[in-house]
C-alpha cells in the first residue's frame, strides 16, 4: 500500500501547482524543459515583456519548479528537475488527448 503523503509534501504540491495554473508560467515552464533560457530569450518566445516573464520566473523559482545559474552577467532559467520536467511533459500530454480525442494510454 503506497504511503500517504505528509502534511508538507501536500503544501508544497499544492504550491507548485497553484504556480503551474497561470498560462504564462504553464508556457515558461514548456520552454524550460527543453533547456536554458535568459529573460531576454522568453519574453522573445512569449512576445511579452521582460519584466512580466522576470516576475513569474521569480515566482516559479520560490516554490522551487525554476533553477538559475549565472553565465557572465546573464542569468540562466531552467526546470528545476526531472521531476518538474516530466510533470510538465504529462501535462502536455494529458492536455493534448483532452483536446484532440486521441485515446489515453490505459483505462
Amino acid at each position: 500500500m503506497q504511503q500517504h503523503p505528509s502534511s508538507a509534501q501536500i503544501e508544497a504540491a499544492t504550491a507548485a501547482f497553484r504556480m503551474l495554473a497561470d498560462p504564462t508560467r504553464l508556457r515558461l515552464m514548456w520552454l524550460l524543459t527543453s533547456g536554458e533560457y535568459d529573460v531576454t530569450s522568453l519574453a522573445d518566445l512569449l512576445e511579452t515583456s521582460r519584466p512580466l516573464v522576470s516576475q513569474h520566473l521569480a515566482k516559479l523559482r520560490m516554490t522551487g519548479l525554476v533553477h538559475t545559474r549565472r553565465e557572465g552577467r546573464r542569468v540562466l532559467y531552467r526546470a528545476r528537475d526531472t521531476h518538474v520536467r516530466t510533470l510538465i511533459t504529462e501535462a502536455f500530454s494529458h492536455a493534448g488527448h483532452e483536446v484532440t480525442g486521441r485515446p489515453r494510454h490505459d483505462g
